[in-house]
């Protein structure tokens, strides 16, 4: 209707706008509504492109991964009064969006002489506390001539924590076993923590079960072949691939992939804001929690 409008306003010089209405069959009296509104319509207009510029500076810095509600959280903290459904609006408009991945590659292969291990999080993965419940996975990460490098990252439920990582060109059990112990050192023990994770070889051998023992861990698992079981990590290295390839097929080379990696989870950890917090980043998640702990104490 909007359109119409504007065309009768364009020819209102050239023949009645009477007559533009019957041909395009709009009420006069609705064109003139519309046009008497056009001063604040074009002051809307000029308000939105001033903050679709501040939305693309802020999705800009996220690596082009931000959604609306990220954004909205971002604007808002450096001082913006701003509705998320405004934000939504004008980042459809302005063709503000991020890329989804659509490959796919298996990494988990069971161990059919793997023991039986409980799944002691039955698709729950939240945590009261930092350092209590994590989990565990591996993800392919596409090099250029079809290879290959394999991710393991270790989660805490708490704050979505990154709190261990490795980067291998194999899956075999060095390869979480080196997550594993990452995490322990940056947590400065693992001793009472739970980590769940799939049934994929590398956590299902002797091994790694024999660490998790040495660093006094209790091991879950999920169920065979059911993504849901591990929903947190699959949903982590969707965002990562998603924010880091930005649409790519791959990497390039493994140097190039390594540092683009590394350099998204040290971002990841300090800034992303992450929705299950509240859109605050996991250490500052953390950091608000013992505070709230120390200001009770006092």
């Amino acid at each position: 209707m909007i359109s119409r409008f504007q065309f009768v306003d364009d020819h209102r010089n050239t023949y009645e706008v009477k007559r533009l209405c019957q041909v395009l069959d709009v009420n006069r009296s609705s064109y003139h509504k519309w046009l008497a509104g056009a001063e604040a319509r074009a002051t809307r207009q000029r308000r939105d492109r001033v903050l679709a510029e501040e939305i693309r500076r802020v999705h800009g810095e996220s690596g082009g991964a931000y959604g609306s509600p990220r954004v909205t959280a971002e604007l808002r903290e450096k001082g913006r009064r701003v509705n998320e459904k405004r934000v939504a609006r004008i980042m459809r408009t302005f063709s503000i969006t991020g890329i989804r991945l659509r490959r796919r590659v298996r990494t988990t292969v069971p161990d059919p002489a793997t023991s039986p291990v409980a799944d002691l999080f039955q698709r729950d993965f939240t945590a009261t506390e930092p350092g209590r419940k994590y989990m565990g996975d591996i993800t392919y990460l596409p090099l250029a001539g079809g290879k290959f490098l394999y991710l393991a990252t270790v989660l805490d439920c708490f704050g979505r924590k990154i709190v261990g990582w490795s980067i291998a060109a194999h899956m075999r059990t060095d390869l979480v076993a080196d997550a594993l112990r990452m995490a322990a050192a940056t947590r400065g023990g693992l001793d009472g923590a739970v980590f769940h994770s799939d049934h994929g070889a590398p956590y299902g051998s002797r091994a790694f079960a024999g660490l998790c023992d040495q660093l006094g861990v209790t091991r879950s698992m999920g169920a065979v072949g059911t993504s849901a079981d591990n929903a947190a990590c699959e949903s982590f290295h969707a965002s990562l691939k998603r924010e880091t390839l930005h649409g790519a097929c791959d990497y390039g080379d493994a140097r190039t992939c390594r540092g683009t990696v590394f350099a998204w989870l040290a971002r990841y950890n300090t800034r992303r804001r992450h929705s299950a917090n509240g859109h605050l980043s996991p250490n500052e998640y953390e950091h608000r929690h013992h505070t709230a702990k120390l200001t009770l104490a006092a």
